[in-house]
Formats: C-alpha cells, structure tokens, sequence
C-alpha cells in the first residue's frame, strides 16, 4: 500500500491534525473508486497503531480498500466534557477531505468505521449516530460501556504497565463525571432505543477474547444482546485472545472480510 500522511488546521480541534492514508496497489485518481475503512486507535494510539497489525495492509490492498486513520491519542473520537470536538473532526473535516482530495466512493455505502477498544466502541457510537455516513462498523474488544463507567474497574491490574485502560482522572476528564450529558449522548444502549424506523441502520461486527478482562466480556455480550433485542444486523463472535493487538492481528482477516462484504464499489 502507498502510506500518505495529510494534515491540516482543524477548526474542530484548533490545532494541527494529521491522518495517515493508505492506498491499495490498484488505486487511481481515474480508475474505479474505492470503499473506504476508517481504523481508530485503542487508548494512548496514535494514527500508526494500527499498523501493529503485520497483515493489515497486504489484506486490505486484497480487499481494494483505502484505510483512513485519525488520531486522538488518550480522547475519544467524541465531543467531550472538555469541549474538545473530536465527533466534529471526523465528521465535518476527515470524512470530507478525504473524499475530496481521494477517489472513493462518497457515500455511506462505501464507508465503513471500526476500531479496536476505546476505538472499537467509537466506532459504534458514530455509525449508530451517523448511520448516513457510515453503512458498517466492527470492532475488536470494544470498551461499549464507557460512558456508564464508574471509579476504576481495572484497578486491579494497574501493575501491569501494558494495561491500555483510562484511569478515573483520565476517563472523567473526557465523559465527565456520571451522569454527564457527554455519557448520556454516546449511551449506546440509548442511542439503539431511540433510533427510528426510517433511520439508516448499519450492519456490525464485534468481537472479544476469552481472556480478555471480564468488564470488557460482560460489555461486549451486552451489546450482542442489544443488538439482538432490536432485531439488528450483526456479527458476535468470541475466540482466544487477550485485550492487545495480537488479538487484532488474529482477527484481522474475519474484520476486513465483514467490512468488505458490506461495502459497496463502483
């Protein structure tokens, strides 16, 4: 894949941003467009993380994809407590440019969104809120219940330096404190009650590993049976793994696969 870094003044965010790009061995400006995926971080990422992944690139140019992948480091892609507008950075400068600037099929149809963790469930949170821009979303060990946390659940495991959970400061700094109106906008057990009959429904896909931490397997079999209680599309799936990018990397091939299948071309 050809790897491309854009950046630009975001008026969302008042700084400087950047996104990498990555373009399949068959992308031109004049040939057929292309679906694209958009990949958001895990907690602490950045818009490299994913390319943890050994077999991402090779999978997607397969697939014919363009990967997009912003940053947020240790926010979430969400208008949060601190007014920082992450949801208005991808939605009103991200998507656009890239449809302007790439060669892509500019329309929900072919876009897709998904994540791994606090990206996972983000992704979520935007296709259930933006079903007009995104037709599918998936995640790998999605942290779905982020804005109905309280104090620190991982509190055990804070010896472990690899740990990739938000402590309380670092959590109520973005959704804060309980009963915020930021948890209750990105509530996704509100946002799947609420939508209407005619709104656009996305399909999706969501997995988790058996040795991941409990919190994270109890919320991703709550948001299976979420999903099932409103009768709408999805993939569950449950297989060997622990909450890192190894699990990513396993599962990489079924993710890109589902994202592939539900994307449109032209």
């Amino acid at each position: 894949m050809k790897i491309l870094t854009e950046t630009w003044f975001s008026e969302s965010i008042e700084r400087q941003k950047s996104i990498t790009v990555a373009l399949p061995p068959t992308y031109s400006l004049l040939g057929r467009p292309c679906p694209v995926l958009y990949l958001l971080h895990s907690f602490g990422g950045n818009r490299t993380s994913w390319f943890r992944c050994p077999s991402l690139a090779a999978r997607a140019s397969d697939l014919g994809l363009i990967l997009v992948l912003p940053e947020s480091g240790r926010s979430w892609l969400i208008n949060d407590a601190r007014g920082r507008r992450y949801e208005d950075y991808l939605l009103q400068e991200v998507v656009p440019y890239v449809d302007r600037h790439f060669n892509t099929v500019a329309d929900r149809a072919g876009r897709a969104i998904a994540g791994f963790s606090m990206g996972g469930a983000t992704a979520f949170f935007q296709a259930l809120r933006h079903g007009d821009v995104f037709c599918a979303a998936g995640s790998n060990g999605g942290a779905f219940e982020a804005p109905l946390r309280e104090g620190d659940p991982y509190h055990r495991h804070r010896h472990d330096q690899r740990l990739m959970m938000p402590t309380v400061a670092d959590h109520e700094r973005v959704w804060g404190p309980v009963g915020s109106d930021v948890r209750r906008t990105y509530d996704p057990y509100r946002l799947l009650r609420e939508l209407g009959p005619d709104d656009p429904v996305p399909v999706f896909y969501l997995d988790v590993g058996l040795q991941d931490f409990s919190r994270t397997i109890a919320m991703n079999r709550n948001m299976r049976d979420a999903l099932s209680a409103r009768k709408m599309p999805f993939v569950y799936r449950e297989r060997p793994g622990r909450h890192d990018w190894e699990f990513v990397e396993a599962g990489i091939d079924e993710l890109l696969g589902f994202v592939s299948e539900n994307l449109a071309t032209r």
